[in-house]
């Protein structure tokens, strides 16, 4: 199918799909995993303890429909999957969960940085980034990267009811990269911008380096928001 013959998808197409985030235990984690569930979307929250997803699932209990596993049962059972894993941990993870991840639109969030006494840095990565990575070892997944710039206090705090920023949404697959974009403009104050192709990632993960200087020198939770379109 040529792209320009692709249909946009709509809120209504992604409504009812369940969403997996693996390494769901983390702030990010949950806190997408609260916003998208706040957003009507079933959640379960992976882990590599089912034990300590389902606490971190009860612990977003003000949230219907969020459901706690161990990270191999939450990629069979959803529908799309979000990793929000460590970065240390990030190959090995996604190499073990191959086959559950199989036919899936894998939505990859992980930002490789190290941190030293002068603050945030981009990490090398032998593919080029975190989404690149994640591609060479699920060859049979649709990887999308997304949710890089998201603030994770922002996404966890009752009192801030809608996240004012843009989501830059990369990946080689139109309607894969589409869907990603629909799913996150269900969170109030956001909009899933496309900003090319898989490859592109490496400067995306790196810049939220930029990002953390931000904030530490201005106390603040900054995001990205595009201008003219």
């Amino acid at each position: 199918m040529a792209e320009q013959d692709v249909p946009t998808l709509t809120d209504s197409d992604v409504a009812g799909l369940v969403v997996g985030v693996l390494g769901g235990t983390g702030d990010q984690g949950r806190g997408l995993a609260r916003r998208l569930a706040a957003a009507g979307n079933p959640v379960i929250i992976g882990s590599r303890s089912a034990q300590r997803a389902v606490a971190a699932a009860a612990g977003l209990g003000g949230e219907p429909g969020i459901r706690g596993m161990a990270n191999a049962d939450a990629a069979r059972a959803a529908d799309v999957v979000i990793v929000a894993v460590p970065w240390e941990g990030h190959r090995e993870l996604l190499a073990a969960l191959a086959g559950p991840l199989a036919g899936k639109v894998v939505i990859d969030c992980v930002n490789p940085l190290g941190f030293d006494q002068r603050g945030a840095y981009p990490l090398p990565v032998p593919e080029g980034s975190a989404a690149e990575q994640a591609a060479a070892v699920l060859p049979d997944s649709v990887v999308v990267g997304a949710f890089h710039h998201v603030s994770a206090v922002l996404l966890l705090d009752p009192e801030v009811a809608a996240i004012d920023l843009d989501v830059v949404v990369l990946g080689d697959d139109r309607q894969a990269t589409d869907l990603v974009q629909a799913l996150a403009a269900r969170i109030p104050g956001m909009r899933g911008v496309y900003a090319g192709r898989l490859r592109n990632c490496r400067q995306v993960e790196a810049l939220t380096a930029n990002l953390v200087s931000i904030n530490r020198r201005y106390k603040a939770h900054a995001g990205l928001r595009i201008t003219d379109i």
